[in-house]
């Protein structure tokens, strides 16, 4: 089970008045923070043990794509395996994959349960696996047929079922994209496709106009679940990255009941400019203490990094600038 240790936490610098701010660490993981990698970024974090484990994203300098654990004391200093995850069978002997990116990673009931973009037969899906340790990895049945991104589990079932996330798309840089929760009795077989909400028209709330997609795994709050997702907008220089927040019903997350019009965090500081795809911030996970979360994002496809915020604030805010049923 998690453990209660400390989230890494900053308080609000003094002058800002942003409802999320950055860590003054960023970013937290460079790019070349293990002697093979040319990128370390869009990555996932839990309490484990005495602190913390993750899986995270790091291409090599063949620009080969694939997930690694890490261990950390304080969330903010890591050691990441030099190694990819070596995976064992777990519901099934079908494992051989392309690729493996964008990993997220939730407890439910008695271990960790991962999710990422798997490549079957050179075509994006959702990959599933499991932990118990951080030390032996599981890999189970894709959850859906090529083509799909953005694999997020709900950290408990719901109705008495799995439930994910995901975001329907091509075998490329898909310029379009809804998020659709899905139902499972057992991790292995998935139904029940509902619509969760799609990308807004631009001139209602220009920055996630092209495409979304599910973020951070889900945690709950009195108003519902809140989860913070990415908004894409097609520029004259390509796709932008920023990060919302949307609050949804708590036994129907197929209902959202708010949904920011403005951003929470969008691609400003340098580092979230420049690297291999500028202007990008890609959030992946989240961790909760009380009313503080700490939001952990990709920044340019280049480094991972911390952003931090009160859930009360949050909440207001997406009220406040609700553009959900719009």
């Amino acid at each position: 089970m998690e453990n209660k240790v400390n989230i890494p936490w900053e308080d609000r610098p003094a002058g800002c008045k942003e409802v999320v701010w950055r860590s003054s660490q960023n970013p937290i993981i460079d790019r070349y923070h293990i002697p093979t990698s040319n990128s370390i970024f869009n990555s996932a974090v839990v309490r484990y043990g005495d602190g913390f484990a993750g899986v995270f994203r790091c291409d090599n300098r063949s620009v080969q794509m694939n997930i690694f654990a890490g261990r950390s004391a304080d969330g903010i200093n890591w050691e990441i395996d030099e190694n990819p995850i070596e995976w064992k069978c777990g519901n099934t002997t079908m494992i051989d994959s392309t690729y493996k990116y964008d990993p997220r990673c939730t407890w439910i009931e008695d271990r960790y349960w991962i999710t990422w973009c798997n490549g079957y037969k050179g075509q994006p899906t959702i990959g599933i696996g499991y932990t118990f340790d951080f030390k032996e990895f599981y890999q189970c049945e894709n959850a859906f047929l090529p083509f799909n991104r953005n694999g997020v589990l709900f950290p408990e079932k719901i109705n008495g079922k799995y439930a994910m996330m995901s975001r329907p798309s091509d075998s490329g840089h898909t310029p379009f994209g809804d998020i659709y929760v899905s139902y499972s009795p057992d991790m292995k077989y998935w139904g029940e496709h509902r619509h969760i909400m799609g990308p807004t028209p631009f001139p209602l709330s220009a920055w996630q106009c092209t495409k979304i997609g599910a973020g951070t795994v889900p945690f709950l709050t009195d108003e519902g679940w809140l989860m913070f997702y990415h908004g894409v907008i097609t520029t004259c220089n390509g796709f932008r990255y920023a990060m919302g927040a949307a609050i949804l019903d708590r036994d129907d997350p197929s209902k959202v009941l708010y949904r920011t019009q403005p951003y929470l965090l969008g691609p400003a500081a340098p580092y979230e400019l420049v690297g291999d795809v500028p202007n990008v911030v890609f959030p992946c996970a989240s961790l909760q203490e009380g009313d503080k979360v700490c939001i952990y994002y990709g920044a340019a496809d280049t480094h991972v990094c911390m952003a931090f915020g009160y859930i009360s604030e949050i909440i207001d805010f997406v009220k406040k600038n609700n553009c959900a049923g719009k």
